[in-house]
């Protein structure tokens, strides 16, 4: 695959803050504060964490059963893997030291471009944490969704992750992309999207949620349904998946990132 060189104006972009409010703080941040770099102007890695809902309130099962840390999962091996190749792969100056987890209603958000958040079947949010991530994604901010798999799109994990995104964008719509969309090109060329989830091997879907509704408007969601790039991204270098897989969830990583940078 030939990659197309970009040079970025600006490797980071810092969006236009809000004032602090009262928020609930995700369980387990307490633990992971004393590994955020904190915001130097560089890409950083930014993983969103929320208080999930528990094993009964799902309906049992699921990885770690529901617990406090559905939103820690692939942390911090992925997040700092992925942040070393976009490094060198892209124009995009980088981070290499760490990122950072910061819960969903943090006015912190702000300062960064582009968020990831996992496993959001077991995610819940409340009112002031769903008008921080609101005001995020409409004043520029991309959010990368990943780590959820039904056998099919009305599922409960599905089901999950929508109800809370109407909170957050009560009109939006996801909408399902094709290869064509520039998010697919915007750095590696992505020609076919016949991917299947690593473990349950469902096959993938991607959804996006755009401004206004309008597929011909900037993307501000990318949900990665059926999927699991964080994971390919944590065992990368460890043999434990095939080469082609793991280059794939690169791929599309980066053209997450070269897309938000961009648009």
């Amino acid at each position: 695959m030939k990659i197309r060189s970009l040079v970025l104006v600006s490797a980071a972009v810092a969006l236009a803050a809000l004032p602090a409010t009262a928020q609930r703080r995700a369980p387990g941040t307490d633990r992971t504060d004393r590994f955020n770099v904190g915001y130097d102007g560089r890409y950083t890695f930014v993983r969103l964490a929320y208080t999930p809902i528990t094993s009964r309130q799902r309906g049992g099962g699921g990885f770690f059963g529901g617990a406090d840390y559905q939103w820690n999962h692939d942390w911090p091996r992925a997040d700092r893997n992925f942040s070393k190749i976009l490094g060198e792969l892209t124009a995009v100056e980088a981070r290499l030291d760490g990122g950072n987890v910061l819960s969903v209603g943090d006015p912190e958000i702000f300062k960064y471009p582009v968020a990831y958040l996992v496993e959001p079947g077991y995610m819940t949010l409340t009112d002031e944490e769903a008008d921080n991530l609101r005001n995020y994604l409409l004043k520029g901010g991309f959010l990368i969704v990943d780590d959820f798999a039904d056998n099919f799109s009305q599922g409960p994990e599905w089901g999950n992750f929508t109800q809370y995104m109407r909170m957050v964008l009560p009109e939006g719509r996801f909408i399902k992309l094709a290869p064509d969309h520039p998010l697919f090109t915007s750095f590696f060329t992505i020609e076919s999207l016949d991917f299947y989830h690593p473990y349950r091997g469902v096959p993938s879907q991607f959804f996006g949620l755009f401004e206004d509704n309008d597929p011909t408007k900037r993307l501000l969601v990318i949900a990665n349904y059926n999927n699991d790039i964080g994971e390919a991204w944590e065992y990368s270098e460890t043999g434990f998946f095939p080469v082609d897989i793991t280059n794939t969830a690169y791929k599309l990583g980066v053209n997450y990132v070269m897309y938000a940078m961009t648009h």
